[in-house]
């Protein structure tokens, strides 16, 4: 290989030059390429040659078989014509008669033949042997007719359907242009086609460069492999190949063998039996499970973990300038941590899981369903443990489904039996924690300190349904629908009152009450909504469902009280307006400028997905859309439901932050109330004949939110999203792994051996990555600047990308955009500015820099910006464009941009990119861009922006530009048209948690 890929120089003489005509098609080449032409010209000319002498033998094999049916035929027409010739008839044509002296009747041979025997003319072959089988052919013929005309006399002379064609030939007549004679076939030929065979190729994987690349291009077809798994594979071969990787696997029986061995090494699952009474059956139902504390041990025994388990709680706090704040973001630094290790041993500490479980359609009919259970660490950071890798949400069981039952279905004994079975079947996940809930659990931890660990449940994720069941709860339509506390259900809209929470012991003591007398005990039950039936997690201490259960954003917000009532609301008046107001707001949605990691929609009036992160981002936008239509004239009923949902938006963000401070809990709790007023005024100004009620659980469960981020840090630590990503890959191995019996079996084996290869590659990824700090210095681990790096961290404030060739400002002030009027002109008056004030000398120690016409300068039109975040106080990026033709589209972003007023003051300003570029001037390199800044109003506020808490901004005019510096660009900006208003604009403050916090602080 080396010999082939070394390099050679070569000297070209004078005779070199010369050319020479190829011997085969005579063009001319050099002698140097002579040779090779030559050799590839004569195996042309071979495999031409070739294919010619093959076309020809077929053809003459194909002309042979076509002769020999012709043949064939005509000894068939031949048959046919003797068979139908007048002459003597054979005995057994002759009707029966008794007493008749005929010498040939005794007889059974056939009479010869008079006259010579004919042949073939072609073949020699005596025609009446070839057509007779064991007798004569005109007897089988005969006697066909024969059998025909019993009981009837027998017709002296048969007609032939035709006077030219047998029975049951077909004929052709073809189109009088074809210039094509009309033929007539037996079914033989008529039945049969023939077409020359074609030449055989010697290449058939063309355009294929191999057969190997097809080969491999086929098997990533089939087995639907995607970009970033082919590209991992052909790696994977390529370093095989070169020898950097050794492959001993020979069959599929090798591979699974070797994911036998190392499943060994985590935590397997088990198959229980779970035993039920119910109407004195006994029934059984089977379960897996992987022990939870089995579980935790992997965790703990993995050493590239345990640097990150955190075991004591803690208080933190930020100094806001006039005093300390607290502030709560990880699961122990809330105070439910904080009160169970009070509560604990000295030296115990909490080892805390989170556990989600929900149902979900393995099937696209809908009958065969999951019912996986995921646990998460609680003692890992979020960034572990709400991630997919070691670490994080693991499938600890597979829980059995009551099958439903026409007869009983509905019935109060059949959904108490669900409930019987769901905890006896949880029961047996949590075994394995709940004497190690008393006694706790000796570990020597990272730190060298031997602590007592006591498991706890700390948080149980779920939707609402869920929540009911593991409550134990009686739902929607009961006295109590709460999980949590037990508010009437007729007050369920109303936040201004704390209602008590449920408490495990009156269940407890309700419980055993209702075994020694149902009817005692049932009146009290009923009351608070309770079931008759024993609470799994009355076995694990610490562990009361009233302080584990959570408000879920995604669920009770997004799915919830916007996407199912207050957005079902928004539309409902939307298509009272008629069709004109609904297409308004949808033109407006597809006009909403484009933001990363934000949907945009073309529509929404007309949707139906049931997707949270959709819905949630239409709230985040239909404000803005719908302003300009559901006015206080057009529509006073529309305009109070925007001012609901304005003050929805205003609290939704707040509990959506992933860090909270006093004062962000405080202010949540405000807009809590300020919704309240809003939705009471709403529901006031509707007609009590088609009035919507508002006592359901959804609109009540946001009154427990910011108590669960005080006691469990913020949302993120009991949020379903982590969760529910789990039930696409468990659909997945169901519908492509599986031959869909006994599913649950093998889809626990395969997501064991996902688990087991998470382990390994993590241990491989990590060696990989010590062996490169060991061998390669910090330039080499560096990427090129492409747009394909978005993702990349950068270091700095500032990334310019997307580069295009250096341009002269002449260049550049040929556009005819109004904007680039006068570029040279401005960029001469801010340069000569900004180069003095930041200490740069100006080129040639002048008084007055000018750049030339043909100096150069060079665009970018992408630009990353690392921010201190607002919510986290951590490094956040912004991914912002300025080009005139992205995806198709102009995308100019905005900026936040840190300016100076004329007295010298610090002021922040929004502005919108027009033309970034990089300029060098005395040896000192430049990131500058030309914006558009944009001017608060002046006078007074509208009303419809302080109603629907807007931030509204106007453009400058287009001659306005200015040139800033890109260092002073704080942050990048959404900015919506106001569609009623040209030139006028509204930040899109939603569209984050740190511009939702800025926007606060802004004088706006």
């Amino acid at each position: 290989m080396s010999s082939i890929s070394k390099k050679r120089s070569y000297v070209q003489s004078s005779a070199s030059m010369e050319k020479a005509p190829c011997q085969y098609c005579q063009q001319s080449f050099a002698p140097r390429g002579l040779k090779s032409h030559e050799a590839s010209c004569a195996r042309k000319r071979e495999k031409k040659k070739r294919s010619k002498e093959f076309s020809a033998a077929a053809i003459q094999v194909a002309d042979a078989h076509l002769k020999a049916e012709r043949r064939k035929e005509k000894r068939h027409r031949l048959q046919e014509r003797r068979a139908n010739t007048p002459g003597p008839s054979h005995p057994c044509d002759l009707p029966s008669t008794e007493g008749v002296g005929d010498p040939d009747h005794s007889g059974s041979k056939s009479q010869p033949t008079e006259g010579p025997v004919e042949e073939d003319a072609n073949t020699g072959v005596n025609v009446d042997d070839a057509m007779s089988i064991s007798g004569d052919s005109r007897q089988r013929a005969s006697s066909d007719t024969t059998m025909a005309s019993i009981p009837g006399p027998v017709p002296e002379d048969p007609v032939p359907a035709s006077a030219d064609a047998p029975l049951d030939s077909f004929k052709t007549e073809y189109h009088p242009k074809s210039g094509r004679a009309t033929i007539t076939e037996s079914f033989s030929a008529f039945s049969r086609s023939y077409s020359t065979p074609q030449p055989i190729d010697d290449e058939p994987w063309q355009p294929f460069l191999t057969s190997g690349d097809f080969e491999f291009a086929e098997l990533a077809h089939k087995a639907a492999l995607t970009k970033d798994q082919t590209n991992k594979l052909l790696a994977f071969i390529q370093r095989v190949r070169n020898g950097e990787a050794a492959l001993t696997f020979k069959s599929h029986s090798d591979v699974s063998k070797a994911w036998d061995r190392a499943a060994a090494q985590m935590t397997p699952f088990e198959k229980h039996i779970v035993p039920v009474q119910h109407k004195k059956q006994d029934l059984e139902y089977e379960m897996y499970i992987r022990p939870l504390w089995d579980w935790a041990m992997d965790l703990l025994q993995d050493p590239f973990l345990s640097p990150f388990f955190t075991w004591d709680a803690q208080r933190l706090y930020k100094h806001n300038g006039t005093r300390f704040e607290r502030f709560i973001d990880e699961p122990w630094t809330a105070d439910r941590w904080w009160k169970i290790q009070s509560a604990l041993p000295e030296n115990g500490v909490p080892f805390a899981f989170i556990l989600y479980a929900d149902k979900s359609h393995l099937s696209s009919s809908g009958k065969v369903k999951s019912y996986p259970v995921i646990a998460r660490c609680g003692n890992l950071p979020v960034g572990i443990r709400n991630g997919n890798g070691i670490g994080g949400g693991r499938l600890v069981g597979w829980l059995p489904i009551v099958a439903e039952d026409a007869d009983e279905s509905g019935k109060l004994s059949f959904t108490n039996l669900k409930r019987v079975v769901w905890h006896e079947s949880f029961l047996k996940l949590l075994d394995s924690i709940i004497l190690l809930s008393k006694t706790g659990f000796s570990h020597s931890c990272f730190d060298e300190i031997v602590r007592w660990l006591y498991p706890i449940i700390l948080i149980l994720s779920a939707d609402y349904e869920e929540q009911c069941v593991m409550a134990l709860i009686r739902g929607t339509n009961s006295d109590c629908p709460c999980p949590i506390c037990l508010i009437p259900s007729t007050k369920l809209y109303d936040h201004s009152t704390t209602h008590p929470l449920r408490r495990a012991e009156e269940a407890m003591a309700q419980y055993e009450l209702y075994k020694k007398s149902h009817a005692a005990a049932e009146e009290y039950l009923k009351k608070q909504g309770w079931r008759p039936v024993a609470n799994a997690f009355w076995r694990v201490r610490h562990s009361d469902t009233a302080h584990t259960l959570c408000f879920d954003v995604l669920h009770f917000d997004d799915l919830g009280l916007w996407g199912r009532h207050l957005f079902g609301e928004l539309k409902r008046l939307l298509d009272e307006l008629g069709r004109h107001a609904e297409k308004t707001v949808d033109e407006q949605h597809d006009a909403f400028p484009r933001w990363r990691n934000f949907n945009h929609f073309k529509s929404v009036t007309n949707i139906s997905f049931s997707d949270g992160n959709k819905f949630s981002d239409i709230s985040k936008q239909i404000l803005f859309t719908a302003q300009n239509v559901l006015t206080r004239e057009e529509s006073p009923l529309g305009y109070a439901l925007l001012q609901c949902i304005a003050s929805y938006m205003e609290y939704h963000m707040y509990i959506t932050l992933d860090v909270h401070t006093e004062s962000t809990l405080a202010a949540g709790e405000e807009g809590l109330l300020a919704f309240q007023r809003s939705l009471e005024k709403y529901i006031a100004m509707q007609d009590p004949k088609s009035r919507k009620s508002w006592n359901f659980p959804k609109a009540h469960l946001g009154k427990h939110a910011f108590r669960d981020i005080l006691e469990k840090g913020a949302a993120r630590n009991f949020s379903t999203r982590p969760n529910e990503s789990v039930h696409g890959p468990i659909r997945h191995l169901y519908l492509h792994q599986t031959n869909r019996k006994n599913a649950a079996e093998q889809i626990l084996r395969l997501d064991h051996v996902s688990l087991v290869s998470e382990f390994i590659r993590s241990r491989m990824d990590h060696l990989d990555q010590e062996r490169l700090k060991s061998i390669l210095d910090c330039r080499a681990l560096e990427d090129d600047e492409t747009e394909t790096l978005d993702d990349r961290p950068f270091s700095g404030h500032i990334y310019l990308g997307s580069p295009l060739s250096p341009v002269t400002f002449a260049q550049v002030e040929e556009t005819t955009l109004p904007v680039f009027q006068d570029f040279r002109k401005k960029f001469t008056q801010f340069i000569n500015i900004f180069l003095p004030a930041n200490d740069i000398p100006l080129p040639n120690d002048r008084s007055w820099f000018r750049p030339s016409a043909q100096e150069k300068i060079q665009e970018f039109r992408y630009l990353k910006v690392n921010y201190e975040s607002h919510v986290d106080w951590k490094l956040a990026t912004d991914y912002l464009r300025c080009n005139p033709c992205f995806h198709g589209r102009e995308r100019y972003d905005y900026v936040l941009i840190r300016s100076h007023d004329r007295h010298q003051n610090e002021k922040l300003i929004f502005a919108r990119l027009l033309f970034m570029f990089r300029y060098t001037v005395s040896e000192r390199t430049l990131d500058l861009a030309l914006v558009l800044p944009m001017d608060v109003p002046s006078g007074p506020r509208r009303t419809v922006d302080k109603d629907l808490h807007f931030k509204r901004l106007r453009a400058r005019a287009s001659t306005s530009s200015e040139f800033i510096p890109l260092q002073s660009v704080v942050r990048g900006a959404l900015l919506v048209p106001d569609f009623k208003h040209d030139g006028d604009f509204f930040l899109v403050n939603y569209v984050d948690g740190d511009m939702f916090l800025r926007s606060k602080k802004l004088d706006l």
